[in-house]
């Protein structure tokens, strides 16, 4: 968790620096695809600023009211981080369609630099989000990594737009605003892919089934261990709560039954570490 949110604080210090460099020479340079870009790194500020805040909030121990943790704050951060990406690429997309008739003259060749600079800093800042992100389960730092993507790609069309009207500015003269409205679109499509995974996880959406049987097939390796009828789990935070019903000897003392619950509960927890917790509750085995 600690390296998640050093993590976010990085990127937190990268998209400003790279939002204030596209912006600034953005206005200089009288790009306005340039300009979109540096908003939409504006806002990767507070993303990451967002993603910081709700893993440190996911951290705090279970109490009274709140029996299972407070992980699914960080899940309520990666759902706020998609309506803010939402926001952003419409707002975007809207200024460069409005803007679009207005313009006289071409862009400076020189707003091409901060462009390819960000491209590449995105790039590896990307892949080391979502590789982090898929070990320990985060979703907000998977949709921080998603949104570093989607800057990169943002970029990548910013800088066609921008190429297309220094190249041929009599044909593609306002291909520069028409760039930034491509950026806003771009952002409000991955926006939605980001909302719609935040929500299946506040919708107690199961695992993948290779997850599911690995949790059987556990359980199962413990001796005494008959069968599970029935096995569910769902996502808090992180990591995820398994609910499991576990089939033993109807002949053994409720003693006996307890401990290879327990042996159970045990196993799961250390071999599968994105398990939190199982709550296991015993049934005879029909055979």
């Amino acid at each position: 968790m600690r390296r998640a949110r050093m993590i976010a604080i990085v990127g937190m210090v990268v998209s400003g620096l790279l939002a204030a460099l596209k912006l600034t020479i953005g206005w200089m340079a009288h790009s306005n695809a340039l300009r979109a870009d540096g908003f939409e790194s504006a806002a990767d500020v507070l993303a990451s600023g967002l993603v910081y805040v709700g893993l440190t909030l996911a951290e705090i121990p279970a109490d009274d009211d709140h029996p299972y943790g407070h992980g699914r704050i960080e899940t309520l951060t990666g759902l706020l981080l998609g309506f803010l990406l939402m926001t952003a690429g419409g707002l975007i997309a809207w200024h460069g369609v409005v803007g679009a008739s207005d313009v006289l003259t071409a862009p400076e060749p020189y707003a091409v630099w901060p462009l390819v600079i960000s491209i590449l800093v995105k790039f590896a800042l990307m892949a080391v989000k979502y590789r982090q992100g898929k070990k320990l389960g985060s979703s907000s730092l998977k949709a921080d990594a998603a949104n570093d993507g989607i800057d990169m790609l943002s970029g990548a069309v910013a800088l066609v737009a921008l190429g297309l009207t220094l190249r041929y500015p009599d044909r593609f003269l306002r291909a520069d605003h028409y760039g930034a409205f491509a950026v806003g679109l771009i952002i409000m499509v991955t926006s939605v892919r980001v909302i719609h995974e935040a929500s299946l996880q506040l919708m107690d959406t199961m695992p993948d089934d290779e997850s599911m049987h690995s949790i059987r097939r556990v359980a199962l390796s413990v001796p005494n261990a008959k069968g599970v009828e029935k096995c569910f789990a769902r996502k808090t935070g992180l990591r995820y709560h398994v609910d499991l019903h576990l089939e033993v000897d109807g002949n053994i003392t409720v003693h006996q039954s307890h401990e290879i619950a327990q042996q159970v509960r045990i196993k799961i927890q250390s071999e599968l570490p994105w398990v939190a917790d199982v709550l296991v509750h015993v049934e005879p085995f029909p055979g």
